[in-house]
């Protein structure tokens, strides 16, 4: 049976993230590009997308709005700021189209009104929509569960230097992926790395958080479990966004046509793996 095409409308699509998903969204036999959202006053409104990215004319233009009649599809995908993609979030609910977020830097408030809107639409919110990192947080699992009660266990994290929040949204996946195994509350059991004397000896049952802004680094997260004995480096390092844009728009896919929920990318994983 032949698939359903995916109809994907895509926020920030003149941005660094927004243009990979567009270019993969073109490539993907199962997804067609439908709206290409941008901000209020945005130079380049009512010009076509592919044009304005270099791929020449694919028929959207570019538009700061959701018009239901105009730019008909269903998932949006949302790699924005945390106050647009409540906005957007809200639009989607109203609609009755389905959403997957990869936006970081949510208020606990924010996470909890995300969470109210999956009692009506299907939304899929991850901190990184690579495989790869989904994978890497299964490989830390094991690890954690054998070596997690011996060991120091730290998470360095490097992106690039106009990434506003630290650490980063996978960093603290991480460490809950961490905590959930060793019966810990993250936030008692984290230790941020700052200028000054230290305590003589490294306090115990603590996830130590390293973040490293420097340049144009994707993203590279290494978890480090040391002992007095060995350590276990275990390490994800991403070349560019197209591992992000391709999580995503099969994520996309995957939530198609689901009612309503919350999702995340082990959900996915778990069904088609």
């Amino acid at each position: 049976m032949k698939k359903k095409i995916t109809r994907i409308a895509i926020t920030g699509a003149t941005g660094r993230m927004g243009q990979v998903l567009v270019k993969e969204i073109q490539k993907n036999k199962n997804t067609i590009l439908t709206a290409a959202l941008v901000k209020k006053n945005h130079l380049l409104i009512g010009q076509d997308i592919g044009d304005s990215i270099g791929i020449g004319t694919i028929g959207v233009s570019i538009n700061n709005t959701i018009n239901i009649e105009k730019n008909k599809f269903d998932v949006l995908i949302d790699f924005t700021q945390p106050n647009s993609t409540l906005h957007f979030l809200e639009k989607c609910c109203k609609f009755k189209k389905n959403i997957i977020i990869g936006t970081t830097g949510f208020s606990n408030e924010e996470i909890k009104t995300i969470h109210s809107y999956s009692k009506k639409i299907a939304l899929m919110i991850s901190s990184n929509f690579s495989l790869g990192i989904n994978l890497l947080c299964q490989l830390i699992q094991k690890t954690t569960k054998v070596l997690g009660n011996s060991s120091d266990i730290d998470i360095i994290e490097f992106h690039h230097r106009n990434k506003i929040d630290i650490p980063s949204g996978t960093a603290l996946t991480i460490g809950e992926t961490i905590s959930k195994v060793m019966n810990w509350e993250l936030n008692k059991h984290s230790l941020y790395y700052k200028k000054g004397i230290t305590k003589k000896i490294r306090e115990t049952k603590k996830i130590g958080f390293s973040s490293i802004r420097s340049g144009n680094i994707i993203g590279k997260h290494t978890v480090l479990f040391s002992n007095s004995s060995e350590e276990i480096k275990i390490t994800h390092s991403a070349f560019n966004r197209k591992s992000f844009a391709k999580g995503a728009i099969e994520a996309a896919i995957w939530i198609h046509e689901k009612n309503q929920g919350l999702f995340n990318m082990k959900d996915m994983i778990k069904d088609k793996f």
